[in-house]
């Protein structure tokens, strides 16, 4: 919106390569990960010229911020005194984690991480399954929906796929962190930022400098309203900071940056990557749905 004042051609564009679609891919990746950003490609009909360009911005734009939040790990001391932070509580979640980490942590034996697999793609297949019947209906008896994006299997696949890992997140299957559920999970991803990371195309960002300007407005955003949020609760840097990159960067920065800190607080990281994978999808669908209203 701001940049569309500057020049709507910025952010204008008809069909797959529209801005406003490709930005959904970033909404994606900066609320979630890179799993949410694949989504939204998916939904939004993002055009490949367009989606690699956007892969470009994300890649280039999150890393100049991660920089900027590891340069003031070093001078965290001052900036939680800026935020007047009480960092007792950083303590208290290392206590926390350490004590739920030797609790839960064991060996993993073959059963073990053939259970992890199992529920990882049974979950998958069942909402392959239920996503081939739901959007189906919807097209045939709510097209309306389609404006929407609601008529998209892919859609409903990630929805059900996180609402169902949610679900499994209160019953005996949380046992299965201890196996090491989470680092089968990490390296899956990995696999997923490598295939996304191939289709980036830098000379794409070359021809589209005005996607830069997107970005960094938007980072900005972001940063303006970490801070003023720190600052109004109080809230030590080191929320600050992993918070962001549990969103901007995803389970693949998060835990590096919480290691920067102290290393018994990488599962922190872990677990605020995950919670921003969690609503990801469902975020990023609803800026999309504005960004669509506001496009020139």
């Amino acid at each position: 919106l701001v940049v569309s004042f500057i020049n709507p051609e910025f952010v204008g564009g008809a069909g797959p390569d529209a801005v406003w679609r490709g930005m959904t891919t970033v909404a994606g990746s900066w609320i979630g990960g890179g799993a949410n950003q694949a989504a939204m490609k998916e939904v939004f009909e993002v055009g490949d010229d367009m989606f690699s360009a956007m892969i470009a911005v994300d890649v280039i734009v999150a890393n100049i911020w991660m920089a900027v939040l590891l340069f003031g790990v070093g001078r965290s001391a001052k900036i939680d005194s800026f935020l007047q932070a009480d960092t007792s509580a950083i303590e208290d979640v290392r206590r926390r984690v350490e004590e739920y980490q030797a609790q839960v942590t064991r060996i993993p034996s073959l059963t073990d991480l053939m259970k992890v697999l199992g529920v990882g793609f049974g979950v998958m297949g069942l909402s392959h399954f239920l996503a081939d019947i739901i959007a189906p209906w919807l097209s045939v008896n709510a097209p309306v929906l389609e404006r929407y994006n609601l008529t998209s299997g892919f859609f409903w696949l990630v929805v059900i796929a996180t609402t169902a890992g949610l679900a499994l997140s209160y019953t005996r299957a949380r046992e299965l962190e201890g196996v090491g559920a989470s680092r089968v999970g990490t390296a899956l991803l990995y696999v997923l930022i490598a295939t996304i990371g191939m289709r980036m195309n830098l000379m794409a960002v070359a021809e589209n400098k005005e996607l830069f300007l997107v970005g960094a407005i938007w980072i900005g955003f972001h940063a303006i309203i970490l801070i003023t949020v720190a600052k109004l609760i109080k809230a030590p840097y080191f929320f600050l900071a992993v918070g962001s990159q549990a969103n901007v960067g995803g389970a693949a920065s998060a835990p590096i940056m919480a290691s920067a800190f102290h290393p018994a607080l990488a599962p922190v990281g872990v677990l605020l990557a995950v919670l921003g994978y969690a609503v990801g999808t469902y975020g990023a669908w609803l800026c999309g749905q504005l960004m669509r209203v506001v496009a020139p």
